[in-house]
C-alpha cells in the first residue's frame, strides 16, 4: 500500500508516539523525514504487528471464564430489550400507517368526486349536501385543517423520537464510559481503533449589521425570534413590536398593545403560530391570523402576583413553565385553554431563569435565595417534584442545560461561570469545573443563557459582556468571542439556529443585529 501523500513511496512504518499525531500514523520514507518525532516512535509495519499480538497475548484475555456467565446474562437482557422494542415498534408502525392511510383515503375520496362524471340531479340530498359544503369551502377547509393537524402531530412525534434516541444514545455512551473498567493500555488501544464522527467546529464571530440597527429609546427587556427567522418580536415597555426579518433587513409590521404593564419575557412557539408574553403578573397568548396577516390577542392568564422572569415550553408545546418574583414556579398545561397544573414554592426569593433538559423530564431554576433547584417529573402520575437543592456561594440570574447530564450557571459576581455535572451513580448534580470569563458585577436580571446544539454554542451574558462560548468535542468550554458594551443593561436573544444575535442596550438605545460568521 502506497502513501496517500507521497504516492510513489510505500508505507513502511507506523508511528506509536503517545501524543495524538498531527500527521497520519501510517508513514512512508518521506513521512518519516517530515514527521518530527523521535525514531523510537516509528516502528516497521511487520514489527508493529508483532508488538500488537505480543501485547494481546500478555494481557491473557482468554483466561477470564467468569465472563461467560455474565455474557449469558447480558444476552438474555438484550433479547428481552429486543423483544420489547419490536413490540413497541410494531404498535408505533401500525399507528403511523393508520394515520397515513386515513389521509390517503380521504384525499382519494375528494379526487374521485373530481374525476367522476356525476349529475347533481341524480344525487341523494345527503350526498348533494356534502358537495354544497365543498362548494362553500367548508368541507375542504375542515379537511385541510385536520390534515395539517395530522402532519404536525406526526412531525412532533418524529422529533420526539429523534431526541429520545439521541438522548438515550448519549446517556448509554456516557454510562459505558464511566462504568466499564478499562485499564490504561485498553484505553490506548480503544483510542487507536475508534474514530468517532464529530462536528467540524470552526472559529467564528458575530459581526454587527450596522445598517440594520433600529433606534429605540424605550426599554427593551426581551426579544424573540421565530423559528424560521422571518419575524422578530421586540418589547418596547408595555408594547410588543413585530418586525418582518428578511436577510438581515427589518421592517415594522405590527404593534401589540394589550399588556397593561411592562413586558419581561417573549416566546414564539415552534410548532404553531402562537406568541406567549409575560409582564408583571399576567401571561398573554397571541395567535397568528392568516386571513388578516396579523397577530391577535387570544387569552390572558393571571397566575403570578409579581414580575414574570422566564417562560419556557416543552417540545410538544402542551406544557409551559413560568418563574416569577413572587417566589414560585408554575406548570401550565393545555386543555381548552391554558390552566395551572402545579406550583413549586421551594424558593424563598425571586426566581429567575428556568431550563428544560433534552429528555423533557427535568427543569432547573435559579433564585436570589442562592438556590438552584433540580425539579423532576415523577412516574406514573407525571407530577413535578424537587429532586435536589444546590446551595451556591453567590446567586445568579441565568443557567442552562447543555445536555441531560450537564448544565451551566452564571453567578452575579466574579469572573467564573460554573459547570455542574450529574454523577452517574447518585444521579445528583455537583459542580465539576469553572470557566473563566471577564470580571464583572451583574445588574441585568434578564437575557437568558441559551445553548444552540446545531453550533454547540452557549451565549452567556455577564456584566457588560455577551460571551459566545463553544462546547468542544472534548467536553470543554472555550470562550470564542466576548462582545463588550458600555453598560451592563444589555438584553437579547440568539435565533434557534444561532445565525443571528439580536441585542438592545441602555447606552446605544438601539436594536442591533449581528450575524454568525465562521473564520
Amino acid at each position: 500500500m502506497n502513501c496517500t501523500q507521497h504516492i510513489k513511496f510505500p508505507i513502511t512504518s507506523i508511528c506509536i508516539a503517545p501524543h495524538q499525531c498531527q500527521c497520519k500514523r501510517k508513514l512512508c520514507i518521506d513521512c518519516q523525514y517530515q514527521h518530527g518525532v523521535d525514531i523510537i516512535y516509528t516502528v516497521p509495519t511487520h514489527r508493529f504487528r508483532d508488538m500488537v499480538i505480543k501485547e494481546i497475548k500478555e494481557s491473557k484475555i482468554d483466561q477470564n471464564p467468569e465472563f461467560t456467565e455474565q455474557r449469558k446474562n447480558f444476552l438474555k437482557i438484550l433479547s428481552q430489550i429486543e423483544s420489547m422494542l419490536k413490540n413497541t415498534w410494531q404498535k408505533l408502525n401500525e399507528s403511523i400507517k393508520k394515520i397515513y392511510d386515513t389521509i390517503e383515503m380521504q384525499d382519494k375520496s375528494f379526487l374521485k368526486i373530481m374525476n367522476d362524471n356525476f349529475n347533481p340531479k341524480d344525487l341523494s340530498n345527503t350526498d348533494l349536501e356534502k358537495l354544497v359544503q365543498i362548494v362553500q369551502g367548508k368541507k375542504l377547509n375542515e379537511w385541510k385543517t385536520q390534515k395539517n393537524s395530522y402532519f404536525q402531530k406526526l412531525q412532533n412525534l418524529k422529533e420526539c423520537l429523534e431526541k429520545a434516541i439521541q438522548a438515550s444514545n448519549d446517556k448509554l455512551k456516557k454510562d459505558m464510559k464511566e462504568n466499564v473498567p478499562l485499564d490504561i493500555k485498553a484505553k490506548q488501544q480503544q483510542n487507536i481503533i475508534e474514530t468517532p464522527s464529530q462536528l467540524i467546529l470552526k472559529p467564528f464571530s458575530y459581526q454587527i449589521i450596522q445598517a440594520n440597527s433600529i433606534k429605540q429609546q424605550e426599554s427593551c427587556w426581551a426579544v424573540a425570534i421565530i423559528k424560521d427567522c422571518s419575524l422578530i418580536a421586540i418589547v418596547c415597555n408595555k408594547l410588543i413590536k413585530i418586525y418582518e426579518f428578511k436577510q438581515g433587513m427589518v421592517k415594522l409590521n405590527q404593534v401589540l398593545n394589550q399588556h397593561q404593564s411592562d413586558v419581561y419575557t417573549l416566546n414564539f412557539m415552534k410548532q404553531s403560530n402562537q406568541l406567549i408574553s409575560g409582564d408583571q403578573g399576567s401571561i398573554l397568548i397571541w395567535l397568528y391570523n392568516n386571513n388578516k396577516n396579523s397577530w391577535i390577542y387570544s387569552q390572558t392568564i393571571k397566575g403570578h402576583s409579581n414580575c414574570i422572569r422566564c417562560i419556557i415550553l416543552n417540545n410538544r408545546e402542551d406544557l409551559f413553565i413560568s418563574s416569577s418574583n413572587d417566589k414560585t414556579i408554575k406548570f401550565w398545561v393545555k386543555k381548552n385553554q391554558w390552566i395551572c397544573q402545579q406550583t413549586i414554592t421551594d424558593h424563598s426569593s425571586d426566581v429567575y431563569q428556568l431550563s428544560l433538559n433534552d429528555l423533557q423530564n427535568q427543569v432547573i431554576s435559579c433564585g436570589e435565595d442562592k438556590l438552584i433547584l433540580v425539579i423532576e417529573q415523577s412516574e406514573p402520575n407525571k407530577n413535578w417534584i424537587v429532586k435536589q437543592k444546590i446551595q451556591v456561594d453567590c446567586y445568579g440570574y441565568r443557567l442552562c442545560f447543555i445536555n441531560n447530564n450537564l448544565f451551566t450557571f452564571q453567578p452575579k459576581y466574579g469572573n467564573l461561570m460554573y459547570v455542574y455535572e450529574m454523577n452517574s451513580v447518585s444521579k445528583q448534580f455537583t459542580k465539576s469545573k469553572d470557566i473563566t470569563i471577564y470580571q464583572g458585577n451583574e445588574g441585568c436580571r434578564l437575557f437568558p443563557q441559551q445553548f444552540i446544539k446545531q453550533k454547540q454554542l452557549l451565549v452567556n451574558k455577564h456584566d457588560k459582556y455577551v460571551n459566545l462560548i463553544r462546547f468542544t468535542e472534548n467536553a470543554e468550554f472555550k470562550v470564542e468571542q466576548s462582545i463588550e458594551f458600555s453598560t451592563n443593561y444589555v438584553y437579547g436573544q440568539l435565533s434557534d439556529d444561532g445565525q443571528y444575535l439580536i441585542t438592545w442596550d441602555q447606552t446605544q438605545q438601539e436594536i442591533q443585529i449581528r450575524i454568525f460568521k465562521e473564520q
